[in-house]
């Protein structure tokens, strides 16, 4: 009967079947989740995700928690342009079910759609720690290269914080990782720092704009072109020095003039 109401586009009498099979068979737990498909159909997505929710329990129960973890997945994507914070529970709560069975790269998976939607939302220091359990994991398995890329998101979080402390200490870390000193996302990652703590907005920008950076998922890229030193940041080149040095040299006259001025009033 579920399948003709669904055929059939009447979606609401589908669910209602769906809904009473699960009844009917406490163990089909299949069911629920159907008529929460059913529900995401209408558009009642907070509904459907609360029986998909309730699938993924069962499945959980009944020793089947792979299934259980592409459930909450499945639940997370339907959320995640109406409720945030909900998709990156039910991430988390995937993630955290894969990394039980040992399937770390599931896992991380879960972690990373979690993270990116907390910076999305400007949930910083949840980010950081998202971040930071991406990172722990990628070491485990000794995907180092992706644990530079993390580091770089870190801090990238870490700066949008205003806590440089937290920022450096990242990177001090990482010099534990195999590679990481010497790798360009090390050096590139010093001059940020450098750039940061100097006041120097123009060395920032710079490093921010660079491909390491651009090319990050589009969350973390946009943190780096959006960050701002504290204080407003200092000009290592005037905005006319390009246009200044177009022109050529001044006239001897006006510098003969500029000299005059700045002794005008005296040696002292």
């Amino acid at each position: 009967a579920a399948v003709a109401f669904k055929n059939a586009k009447q979606f609401d009498q589908a669910r209602e079947a769906c809904l009473r099979e699960a009844e009917a068979h406490e163990n089909n737990k299949a069911a629920y989740e159907q008529a929460g498909m059913m529900l995401k159909e209408m558009q009642r997505l907070p509904e459907a995700v609360q029986l998909i929710e309730k699938a993924s329990m069962m499945y959980l129960e009944n020793g089947t928690p792979d299934t259980a973890a592409i459930a909450l997945e499945r639940a997370g994507k339907l959320i995640e342009n109406v409720s945030p914070e909900k998709a990156v529970q039910l991430y988390q709560q995937a993630a955290s079910v894969f990394e039980n069975e040992e399937r770390l790269r599931q896992a991380l998976e879960m972690l990373g759609k979690a993270s990116r939607l907390l910076v999305r939302g400007r949930r910083l220091d949840e980010a950081a720690l998202s971040l930071q359990k991406e990172k722990s994991i990628y070491k485990e398995i000794e995907n180092y290269p992706t644990c530079y890329k993390k580091t770089i998101a870190q801090v990238l979080v870490h700066l949008h914080r205003n806590d440089y402390v937290a920022a450096e200490r990242c990177v001090r870390e990482s010099y534990s990782i195999p590679g990481f000193n010497g790798s360009e996302d090390c050096a590139a990652l010093e001059q940020l720092l450098e750039g940061y703590d100097q006041q120097d907005q123009d060395q920032v920008s710079e490093v921010c704009n660079l491909p390491l950076f651009k090319y990050m998922d589009n969350d973390y890229a946009k943190l780096g072109l959006t960050l701002v030193v504290p204080g407003g940041g200092i000009k290592k080149k005037s905005p006319n020095a390009a246009q200044d040095k177009a022109r050529g040299p001044a006239p001897a006259g006006s510098r003969a003039e500029e000299e005059e001025d700045e002794y005008s009033g005296g040696l002292c």
